[in-house]
């Protein structure tokens, strides 16, 4: 059961900005390119993959190939944000949201190949 709520837990945290990714609105697009070196096609390209994964993460209940799936596109793109946090020089303070979605993920993801 704890399993399922903190898939739920990841993904409703991770689908509101992928959301707002693929919505790209004028200041948040600027904002990325000028911090991050994200081009807005790159933007969207992540927020599908957010928003498909957190969808991968609501079913989870159904079987752990959602589970799997899910995290593992979620983890891709929050890996580069962490990547990207750091190397514009944000820190751990930064990257820190990104850092415990990432690390709740990855427990989840191997808590599939458990018997």
């Amino acid at each position: 059961m704890l399993k399922y709520l903190v898939n739920l837990y990841v993904g409703s945290k991770v689908i509101e900005g992928g959301l707002d990714k693929i919505k790209a609105d004028g200041n948040m697009g600027e904002e990325f390119e000028s911090e991050f070196n994200v081009n807005d096609d790159q933007m969207k390209v992540a927020g599908y993959f957010e928003a498909v994964g957190s969808i991968f993460l609501f079913l989870s209940f159904l079987g752990k190939t959602f589970t799997r799936i899910g995290t593992f596109m979620i983890n891709a793109v929050l890996g580069v944000a962490i990547l990207k946090h750091l190397k514009a020089g944000h820190g751990y303070e930064g990257s820190k949201n990104a850092l415990q979605l990432f690390g709740l993920n990855t427990l989840s993801f191997l808590e599939t190949f458990r018997k």
